[in-house]
């Protein structure tokens, strides 16, 4: 597809604000409880930034690190930001901390709603968003639901289901924040004061940088790109065609994995083109998502797409060096487990691992190698 911007989106009503807020306080939970705090006690130190940060997300960063995955020390420290409107139980993560006396994690909520009118633009939020970006060494979106298809201009599919908006605005205005976008090009993004700051963006986290930036999205692959109305016809599809599992929609084994695995190309000059190095293996890699990337947002360009390169698989900044995006899921910790069997099928045994299925150059290697890239950032 072509990357060029094929219309320009819904104009967000112009900000109320005159100033960016500087002052504020915030939740701030830690393994010894709750408390309330000042910006300045938070921000003295850098942070590994994450963002929604559940049980599951933690747990993942955790395992990554602690098994040497990314060659990152286990006790750096990690903020976990959210907002308190979003669908999330947060105090589990809370009690989490506490019970697995894990010192070096603190959660920041964010309190103030966001006006969805407002996202694009300096808003209440703003002066926390300046805060958090002083403080990151770095800074994670990871996996999630569909994205309100209102603030990309667009009209809801039947095939789009939304869930957590609170977590879209808070993620959404923050990305914009950082990278700026279509929606106003005289924005000033805070990235410009630290260029090379690494950012990455898993599966909707990608799809959230590129309508932060004013991109758009295809609300369903199946439909809108190959022309697919049921289950049926997705599996008898080629298996790079697939990138999800849709024989778990059949509900009739629990037990059968929503993810798929399919190839991807890197393109040459990229950052995912240097992790591959020339070989011409296409790899395997863990895909389970519906949505796809259809305008590409201010800045970004493609950096890896699917075989028949009708769905873009990772994304770059060409300002910012280490800003990337990737629509697949190279943190699920399976992955890296040859005891952990996947099941594809209802009625079927689970008999092979990914690296059963995928090892060396098939697929292994490049996301050990993922891991190794960004991790270089991060010591930067």
């Amino acid at each position: 597809m072509s990357e060029q911007r094929l219309f320009k989106p819904v104009v967000m009503r112009k900000n109320i604000y005159t100033a960016i807020i500087l002052l504020f306080s915030v939740t701030l939970w830690t393994a010894g409880g709750v408390r309330e705090t000042a910006k300045e006690e938070l921000f003295q130190e850098k942070h590994i930034v994450i963002m929604h940060p559940t049980v599951t997300n933690i747990n993942t960063w955790q395992f990554l690190v602690s098994e040497g995955i990314v060659p990152a020390d286990p006790g750096t420290k990690v903020l976990g930001v959210y907002s308190e409107h979003g669908a999330y139980d947060y105090s589990q993560t809370s009690d989490h901390i506490r019970e697995q006396r894990l010192e070096h994690v603190t959660l920041l909520a964010i309190e103030d709603p966001f006006d969805p009118l407002t996202i694009f633009t300096e808003n209440v939020n703003s002066g926390i968003f300046r805060e958090i970006f002083n403080m990151a060494s770095a800074i994670m979106f990871f996996g999630g639901p569909d994205i309100p298809p209102a603030v990309y201009g667009q009209e809801m599919s039947l095939l789009t289901v939304v869930t957590d908006p609170g977590r879209h605005y808070l993620e959404l205005s923050f990305l914009y924040h950082l990278l700026g976008g279509y929606q106003d090009e005289s924005f000033m993004p805070l990235m410009d004061e630290n260029p090379g700051l690494p950012i990455l963006g898993i599966c909707l986290g990608m799809q959230t940088m590129n309508v932060a930036t004013g991109g758009t999205m295809i609300q369903d692959i199946p439909f809108e790109i190959y022309g697919k109305t049921t289950i049926e016809q997705v599996l008898a599809m080629d298996q790079d065609q697939q990138h999800r599992n849709y024989y778990s929609a059949y509900s009739a084994d629990p037990l059968v994995a929503a993810r798929s695995f399919h190839r991807i190309e890197m393109v040459d000059g990229t950052h995912l083109g240097a992790i591959q190095g020339g070989i011409d293996e296409k790899p395997y890699i863990l895909s389970s998502h519906h949505q796809a990337l259809d305008v590409i947002g201010r800045g970004f360009r493609v950096s890896a797409w699917c075989m028949d390169g009708k769905v873009p698989e990772a994304i770059e900044h060409t300002k910012y060096p280490n800003v990337i995006g990737i629509q697949f899921h190279p943190e699920v910790r399976s992955l890296y487990n040859k005891d952990s069997k996947i099941k594809f099928r209802p009625g079927e045994t689970a008999e092979h691992s990914f690296i059963d299925l995928y090892p060396g150059p098939l697929g292994e290697d490049f996301h050990i190698n993922f891991w190794n890239y960004f991790g270089a950032l991060l010591d930067q």
